[in-house]
């Protein structure tokens, strides 16, 4: 069930619709971003049904109730708006009172949710394809960009052939990945309003025979039938912007879990850097 579109699931139903039923699934398919954050009694109101034959349908589709149908909804929704869109939403779902507390609020939501749901088994499987790739080919663009050169960043430092996957032309997206292969790994970023480029890119290497794994939101993401293995982190919709949060405290797990797999490796290349550094500038030095 959580698998699927929402209104997949409400426009396919096994079950024969009573009126207010019916009525329920028209207003979720014209009004689908209002739907997603509106209590069941506020969602009876407009349609004119009891709260009782909202959470009724709920049940009939599966859910443990409507709070469960309500977070599909969302999930769906997130995916699907515009920026404009975003913003309306924003506006009765957010306290503009306490913007700073709503925001954080969100951040630690979704990274409660994350660490909840995360599998130790594919974080562990995704760390080793990390260290044992001959190149490693990182892609994330449009808001997943900062993850990606961030993750590319500490990877860089860790091993040797790392490439981060600029959003340029299209072309020259495929030219910077023209000599992957099988012994490569191609870690893709992507989370809602998923990235074409990025799409395009993980299956360029796929196609190619590289190992393809990817960091996401949910099973549903299109990067995930092109990955042997995703991680889930969760991200949350902040008025025109997303949670990222969660997703960047995965990517420093991942690096730390790299760091102490390669344990002497590591330390030998920081206490290079170091001695680099401090020839060199490259930070302010301590002032009591």
């Amino acid at each position: 069930m959580k698998d699927r579109d929402f209104l997949s699931v409400i426009n396919n139903c096994n079950f024969r619709l009573s009126k207010g039923q019916r009525a329920i699934v028209h207003f979720i398919n014209e009004n689908y971003d209002k739907a997603a954050f509106m209590t069941a009694g506020k969602l009876g109101k407009e349609v004119g049904v009891s709260d009782s034959t909202v959470v009724r349908f709920a049940v009939d589709l599966g859910y443990r109730g409507y709070p469960e149908m309500r977070k599909a909804m969302q999930d769906m929704v997130r995916s699907r708006l515009t920026s404009v869109q975003r913003i309306e939403v924003a506006k009765r779902t957010i306290d503009e009172n306490n913007l700073i507390k709503s925001v954080i609020s969100v951040d630690i939501e979704m990274l409660q949710t994350t660490l909840q749901q995360i599998s130790h088994e594919d974080f562990n499987t995704i760390v080793d394809l990390l260290i044992k790739a001959d190149h490693l080919y990182i892609v994330g663009m449009r808001t997943s960009t900062s993850l990606a050169s961030f993750f590319a960043l500490y990877m860089n430092l860790l091993r040797k052939n790392v490439h981060v996957i600029r959003d340029t032309a299209a072309s020259e997206v495929f030219e910077q990945m023209v000599r992957i292969g099988e012994k490569d790994v191609c870690f893709g970023i992507s989370f809602p309003r998923y990235s074409t480029k990025t799409v395009e890119s993980m299956s360029f290497a796929k196609a190619r025979g590289a190992h393809v794994v990817g960091l996401t939101d949910s099973p549903t993401s299109p990067i995930c039938s092109l990955s042997s293995v995703s991680l889930y982190a969760k991200s949350e919709m902040i008025s025109f912007l997303d949670s990222l949060a969660a997703p960047l405290s995965v990517i420093n797990a991942l690096i730390v879990a790299v760091g102490a797999k390669t344990g002497q490796s590591a330390y030998d290349t920081f206490k290079e850097l170091e001695d680099i550094w401090t020839k060199w500038g490259v930070y302010e030095p301590y002032r009591k």
